[in-house]
């Protein structure tokens, strides 16, 4: 009897999963990744996580397998998609039931019953992708778990805390140079050549317990042709990818993999897209594919990372998860102050 209504239960937590409006939620294809499942959060106010995690989504489910569920920050309304709400992350409760979160989130703030869900995913030792601000993840008052701070989710989970920008913000570019003595770990299967616009992120609290796989040179320029600057800032160059592990709030062990890449333009390169969908293979003990499929499901539009001050851009957009889903390529206009960067896929 309780065998059946366990498997009602689940059943009824799938059909609510699909239903959820709050959330986008993209069933997988056949693949590798079949019956795991990976909830991306997206919430930040500068480097369009709302527009680089659907885009993710959709190639984890649709050309490898995984099963995945996209949070949102909504405004207070509840109306639209609003990533200047820090409070409005909606769907922490499907962690309940993930294999892997990929958080991209910059100074959160969930209330005590979100953040138990947070709470329960690490006490179960389960894994975690961070991108970019994800070392800023949360900020505010609260804990999780009574242990961890919500400011100090990023250095005990993710790896390290904000610390500053290393390179000159929308000005020098990030070049990955793969840390040789690293260089046949599974996760860089494939994983070459990677330029982004977003600048080095300053890193200062890894130790010896970490797998550095990728340090960030800075560039002169945001143009991916652009050479390393010299002096100082490259030497030494610092850490851009690795795993971590961390314990949770109870004492379990789990590993995290981090870049501080990140921004929705950065995913124009196709060997970060790689670095991430390795992270998630490796992640959820499968094989690492020797050249994962990581081609666009969808055109991607990025608009360039930056901060708004029109207070009703949000508004204006009436953003909804179902802009991001299936079929769909949205592009949003690019914030005032955006510099020329023509490497790019722009909608005509």
């Amino acid at each position: 009897m309780n065998r059946v209504l366990s498997i009602c239960l689940g059943f009824l937590f799938c059909v609510s999963s699909f239903a959820d409006d709050k959330v986008l939620t993209i069933k997988g294809d056949k693949g590798p990744g079949n019956g795991r499942t990976i909830v991306l959060v997206a919430g930040d106010e500068e480097y369009r996580t709302e527009e680089s995690m659907p885009m993710l989504a959709k190639i984890l489910a649709k050309k490898h397998g995984f099963d995945c569920i996209v949070l949102f920050s909504w405004h207070s309304s509840g109306k639209y998609i609003d990533p200047n709400a820090q409070d409005g992350v909606k769907g922490w409760n499907y962690l309940d039931n993930a294999d892997l979160m990929l958080i991209g989130t910059r100074f959160r703030k969930p209330n005590e019953q979100e953040r138990a869900h947070i709470t329960k995913f690490l006490n179960a030792g389960k894994p975690v992708i961070g991108i970019r601000t994800s070392t800023h993840a949360f900020n505010g008052k609260g804990s999780f778990g009574g242990k961890i701070s919500m400011r100090a989710f990023g250095p005990a989970i993710i790896g390290d805390g904000w610390v500053n920008h290393h390179g000159a913000h929308k000005k020098q570019g990030c070049r990955a140079v793969i840390e040789e003595k690293n260089a046949d770990h599974a996760i860089l299967n494939s994983v070459k050549d990677i330029f982004g616009p977003s600048d080095v992120y300053g890193i200062k609290r890894l130790t010896a317990a970490n797998t550095i796989l990728l340090r960030g040179q800075v560039t002169e320029t945001l143009d991916p042709a652009s050479k390393a600057i010299e002096g100082k800032k490259n030497d030494p160059m610092m850490p851009l990818a690795w795993l971590h592990p961390y314990t949770s709030p109870e004492g379990t062990k789990g590993t995290t993999f981090t870049t501080t890449m990140g921004a929705s333009v950065d995913f124009v390169s196709e060997d970060l897209r790689r670095l991430v969908v390795n992270a998630a293979y490796f992640l959820t003990k499968l094989k690492v594919p020797e050249k994962a499929d990581v081609d666009y499901v969808d055109p991607f539009y990025p608009s360039f990372y930056g901060f708004t001050k029109d207070k009703k851009k949000w508004q204006n957009l009436n953003l909804q998860p179902d802009d991001f889903g299936l079929g769909k390529s949205p592009a949003n206009p690019d914030p005032a102050g955006t510099p020329s960067w023509p490497h790019r896929p722009m909608k005509k």
